[in-house]
């Protein structure tokens, strides 16, 4: 491997910051489609549930399987060259999937949607370390980590307006393409190139043995398990305790994922203020385990059933911020931090894969109250886990 991003620039270039952030949006806009586009799908290829269940779930595969091979790419190639890449393959992909008329050529397509999301979303952090200053850092991150909660709000919002599931793809496809050209117009390339020494598998070993990374890996499936125990099944967890038509969830799915943003942003005020980053992430794991315990345990109803899927979502999305943004910090080097970005993305689908799977085989054996187990268990792990980050960072802060 020959190649890393270049320092970071003295000023931040917002210009660039705002394409990239697009960047991400519109390639989270692509996992919403298929969350959207379901009852299309079943009713025009004629397929079930569990094979509906793939046109989302290969996204999640894809990243447990590549999230540290796109890390080492990114690294090896330059960022921009591989978000240009990902967004390429995203709209091909989009575009193969609009003209397929049987699922195997539509799931074919979607694995290659899959790949492009997973350079995008790893190349990504790593333009944005160049192109913002350091004080500035934690706030841009925040705003890069909305970006999987407004495309999949964006996503199950826009959706409905069209009158068929080809032309959702069609538009996607033509919406990627656009986003390509705000990448290729407004950001920037490495002034510079830093040599990296060693093979491939040397920076591979050096960042799997590195607590700091395999930390980061571990609370970010925690946080993915908890937050997915909830959100895989909210929708007919909305129809049974509050009774409302599937139209009315999908606009409050819409909300309740779009207010993770808010969550995001907050961890990004509170880390530009100094406020230490395993407290932060710890007192968000709280928060979402004594929520989370609400709703599975308890019989709430009404506005305040939906109250706390509000404060779950919101409260956890200072997880994903924070994480994100201390990435580059407890990465082994500069150049290894694509790496560690890979393998934390291994870990948010990990979760993905893993949670609906197990809670959905709980709940069907042992009922509702059995997330509850999942949601609990992962936010004490998660707690004791924040004190061993806090640790590590300090200790991080006083090497030279």
């Amino acid at each position: 491997m020959n190649a890393a991003s270049a320092p970071v620039r003295h000023r931040t270039d917002w210009v660039g910051v705002t394409a990239v952030v697009i960047a991400g949006i519109v390639a989270a806009m692509q996992v919403g489609k298929g969350l959207i586009a379901g009852p299309m799908l079943q009713a025009d290829l004629g397929i079930d549930l569990a094979t509906l269940g793939w046109v989302t779930s290969v996204f999640a595969v894809v990243g447990v399987v590549g999230g540290m091979p796109a890390g080492a790419i990114v690294a090896a190639i330059g960022d921009r060259r591989l978000l240009g890449v990902g967004m390429a393959m995203l709209a091909l992909g989009s575009f193969l999937g609009a003209a397929s008329q049987t699922f195997t050529l539509l799931l074919l397509s979607r694995i290659i949607e899959g790949f492009g999301f997973l350079l995008v979303v790893v190349a990504g952090p790593a333009i944005l370390m160049r192109l913002v200053a350091a004080d500035r850092r934690d706030l841009v991150f925040a705003l890069w980590s909305c970006f999987m909660p407004a495309g999949m709000a964006t996503a199950m919002l826009t959706g409905p307006l069209f009158p068929s599931w080809h032309a959702i793809w069609w538009s996607n496809g033509l919406i990627t393409l656009a986003s390509l050209l705000s990448i290729v117009v407004s950001v920037s390339a490495p002034r510079a190139m830093l040599q990296v020494v060693g093979s491939l598998r040397d920076d591979v070993k050096e960042t799997l043995a590195s607590a700091g990374p395999i930390l980061i890996f571990v609370m970010f499936s925690l946080y993915s398990l908890m937050t997915f125990t909830l959100f895989s099944f909210l929708p007919i967890l909305l129809v049974e305790r509050l009774h409302l038509s599937l139209g009315t969830v999908g606009v409050l799915g819409a909300i309740i994922t779009l207010v993770n943003v808010i969550g995001n942003l907050t961890a990004g005020h509170l880390l530009s203020h100094g406020f230490a980053r395993g407290r932060v992430v710890a007192t968000a794991a709280v928060l979402m385990g004594v929520f989370g315990l609400w709703i599975f345990l308890g019989q709430s109803g009404g506005h305040l059933m939906l109250a706390l899927c509000i404060l779950f979502s919101a409260i956890g999305g200072m997880i994903p911020a924070t994480l994100i943004s201390t990435v580059p910090i407890l990465s082994p080097r500069p150049a290894l931090a694509p790496l560690a970005m890979g393998l934390l993305m291994q870990g948010s689908n990990l979760g993905q894969l893993v949670g609906p799977v197990a809670v959905g085989t709980a709940i069907e054996r042992y009922g509702w109250s059995s997330g509850a187990a999942f949601i609990g268990t992962g936010a004490l792990i998660f707690i004791v886990l924040s004190a061993t980050l806090e640790r590590r960072l300090r200790t991080k802060a006083q090497q030279p």
